[in-house]
């Protein structure tokens, strides 16, 4: 009886292997999602953006955005023209999905690798304010101003437009940034306006009067309320965060020139998608997110820039926009970036 229960238990022994051998151990069995090339369904989304905007104007949004869809983010932060050439230089490698440009002149560099964006994506912001290809869309507005010193000026002591700072009564009072891009945007609206010869002239003329030079808006406007300079020429919404943090006793404002031209040009940032995106459906709801009322009152309310989505509240410290003497100007025509780096350098302000 024991060797018969000894023989059975073999039997059963044999036969559990067997069945094994028909099957591979769960360790063997292939993982799709492991395979090269394919995410994994258990991993997070994710999204790529190449950020011409800087982290602290746009960070906070950002993390809006990824906290809203659970979309994990990743951020690569520099100028708008350091981001442009990154990219043209990783061609068809960059791991980008998403180019966040300070304006137009960078998204253009970059729009034959942009993928076109849905209509109804584009039809949330004005025609001129988009491409006209429909490979990138405005996200918010900036006014160019003349920031100025109000202990020593007035808007009434400010010339109508910017020809009039050529006038040697100014010399050693002027501040600008020259390598940055709202800055060289405003110069390639000025070459569409005014036309090459007499951009050029306005560029020697403000040379010809010593400007002090700064590396971007902020020192600019901090210059001006130090008294360091008497005007500057920037985008608005850098004295709104001054006044905020020094209140009303910094002394410095903006006018808008009565006069209108390049130096009261309505200039946007803007976003596109890149035509080789890993993550095209996630690149497509951030700028979706960017252009809702959520992400349009934060640019509002905490960058003082102007939202570009019908129906969404602008500042109460900012001059609306119809009240600002712009020029009509197509975006899609400040492209030429690189004609106005050509002129910046052929007149010795660029190195």
């Amino acid at each position: 009886m024991f060797r018969l229960l000894i023989g059975l238990i073999g039997v059963l022994i044999l036969i559990a292997a067997a069945g094994c051998q028909g099957r591979p151990a769960p360790t063997d069995t292939p993982d799709p999602a492991a395979a090269p090339g394919v995410a994994s369904a258990r991993e997070p989304s994710s999204l790529v953006i190449y950020s011409g905007r800087s982290e602290s104007l746009v960070g906070p949004v950002i993390e809006q955005f990824s906290q809203a869809t659970g979309i994990e983010t990743r951020v690569k932060y520099g100028s708008t023209s350091e981001i442009a050439a990154t990219i043209l230089e990783e061609g068809a490698n960059s791991p980008a999905d998403i180019f966040f440009a300070q304006d137009p002149g960078g998204l253009a560099a970059v729009e034959s690798m942009l993928g076109r964006l849905p209509a109804d994506v584009l039809n949330r912001v004005p025609a001129h304010f988009q491409s006209p290809d429909g490979r990138w869309v405005g996200l918010s507005g900036r006014a160019r101003v003349v920031v100025y010193n109000t202990d020593r000026l007035s808007p009434a002591d400010l010339p109508d437009d910017l020809r009039g700072f050529t006038d040697p009564k100014w010399r050693g009072r002027i501040g600008w940034p020259p390598t940055n891009a709202s800055f060289q945007a405003m110069v390639t609206a000025m070459r569409v306006l005014w036309g090459e010869d007499e951009t050029r002239e306005w560029l020697e003329g403000i040379q010809a009067n010593a400007p002090t030079v700064y590396p971007k808006n902020t020192p600019t406007v901090a210059a001006a309320g130090a008294g360091e300079i008497d005007v500057g020429f920037v985008n608005h919404y850098y004295l709104y965060r001054f006044l905020q943090e020094e209140g009303e006793t910094f002394a410095a404002r903006n006018a808008h020139l009565s006069g209108g031209g390049p130096g009261a040009v309505i200039l946007v940032a803007g976003a596109g998608v890149l035509d080789g995106a890993q993550n095209t459906e996630n690149a497509t709801r951030f700028i979706e997110f960017m252009l809702s009322p959520v992400a349009q009152q934060y640019f509002a309310s905490q960058t003082y820039e102007y939202p570009l989505v019908e129906g969404v509240q602008v500042n109460r410290l900012l001059t609306p926009l119809d009240e600002i003497n712009s020029p009509q100007i197509d975006m899609a025509d400040l492209g030429d970036l690189e004609g106005t780096l050509d002129l910046l350098r052929d007149t010795g302000i660029l190195p």
